[in-house]
């Protein structure tokens, strides 16, 4: 059965999209720990991001940086944390989460956004890509 990523991947669910390539998609986490908490996955299913062959591996660490840049110019925060735990969802996946604290970190502590604020948030972080 296909994961809520690969559905979002094949337009089955729709997301707030930041950034995508061929072989790669990043969208805003619809929980998110903060405001702009990004996800990058590939769009290929694999459960565990160590099961990535080192080429797909690496170049989801790029594309992930590539976003984190952008993200941090277009949320105000101290930096960008990267996460990658993976319980939630069967699909590798990169958390990016503007941080100022070390609370924002927390996966027990969520954000509520409106529509439209995802949706601006969206749009500023690929106004910087």
């Amino acid at each position: 059965m296909a994961s809520i990523f690969t559905k979002i991947v094949q337009g089955e669910i729709p997301c707030y999209k930041v950034a995508e390539t061929d072989d790669f998609l990043a969208f805003l986490d619809v929980n998110p720990n903060a405001k702009g908490h990004t996800l990058c996955i590939p769009k290929k299913e694999v459960d565990k991001i160590f099961d990535l062959d080192e080429e797909t591996y690496t170049r989801l660490m790029q594309f992930s940086r590539k976003v984190a840049i952008a993200l941090e110019k277009a949320i105000p925060c101290k930096r960008v944390g990267v996460s990658v735990i993976g319980l939630e969802v069967p699909h590798v996946h990169v958390h990016l989460i503007p941080l100022n604290a070390m609370q924002d970190a927390s996966f027990m502590q969520k954000t509520k956004l409106t529509t439209e604020e995802f949706q601006e948030v969206a749009k500023a972080i690929q106004s910087y890509l």
